[in-house]
């Protein structure tokens, strides 16, 4: 059961990148940066699943889909609720038939599809947070008008109150821009959300000069895992303000336009 993304984590769903990743004759149909190293990119992704591990968390590695590089990021394709899971449909072209491979692996978990995205929306995961009774969702070049409302629809079926904010041009998805730290804590970008966008919510802001500087994955409440890599700046302001941060180099997955929590599909937190 996953309600908010602030809580505990107790199971995830990885994908250990050994082949498909590196195999990218497209970079820009894979929207990818550059072809990562595959020897420290291996090293870099044991790193955070130990750590993920050693936090009291279940991981569950799964196999990459043929011919999907992208497949690794499984956090895009699929939310997992209280009730079970949505099908998400991807905004990127090169990443349709990520969903048919995350549901096969989700109802293995004994997880039930309780919604799904349908032609024409587009919806990934990293446009969506869960906070207790708040769902913040992103509108993005990934996640368009007609996936907001489907998903928005699903979500308030469940008791959420939808809070839609549009993705800054410096982020792919919400989840650059924003993080939950803590059960009524997010971390966020300065001055890029509506004023009353966090109403209710502590927050600890921070100036967003790259693509995921707002991006962290919470482990527990005010624990949390950050890229050492990029978001020097972030850890630092995070630590001033009462958070353990375990700092990870994740260089690796930059190249591939991702951040730590684009990595994990978190299917139950406490």
């Amino acid at each position: 059961m996953l309600r908010n993304e602030g809580k505990k984590l107790k199971k995830v769903i990885v994908c250990s990148p050994i082949y498909e990743y590196f195999n990218v004759t497209d970079l820009k149909a894979q929207n990818m940066n550059e072809i990562a190293d595959r020897e420290k990119t291996q090293q870099q992704f044991n790193v955070l699943k130990s750590t993920i591990a050693q936090s009291g968390c279940e991981v569950f590695d799964v196999p990459e889909l043929p011919n999907h590089p992208n497949s690794i990021f499984t956090r895009d394709v699929a939310l997992s609720t209280p009730q079970g899971y949505i099908r998400l449909r991807m905004g990127l072209m090169a990443r349709r038939g990520e969903e048919d491979w995350i549901s096969d692996v989700l109802e293995t978990l004994g997880e039930p599809c309780i919604g799904e995205i349908t032609n024409p929306g587009t919806v990934e995961g990293g446009d969506i947070i869960v906070a207790g009774s708040v769902a913040f969702v992103g509108q993005s070049t990934r996640t368009n008008a007609e996936g907001v409302r489907q998903v928005s629809n699903i979500l308030r079926k469940m008791n959420y109150q939808v809070r839609v904010a549009q993705v800054k041009d410096f982020s792919l998805h919400l989840g650059g821009m924003m993080s939950a730290i803590g059960p009524e804590r997010i971390l966020c970008c300065r001055k890029t959300f509506p004023n009353d966008y966090f109403n209710g919510y502590d927050t600890v802001e921070i100036d967003c000069n790259g693509p995921s500087h707002g991006n962290v994955i919470c482990l527990d409440e005010n624990k949390v895992i950050a890229n050492s890599a990029e978001n020097m700046e972030t850890i630092k302001k995070l630590e001033n303000n009462g958070v353990t941060v375990h700092a990870i180099d994740l260089s690796e997955f930059r190249k591939g336009a991702g951040g730590p929590t684009c990595l994990i599909l978190p299917v139950e937190r406490e």
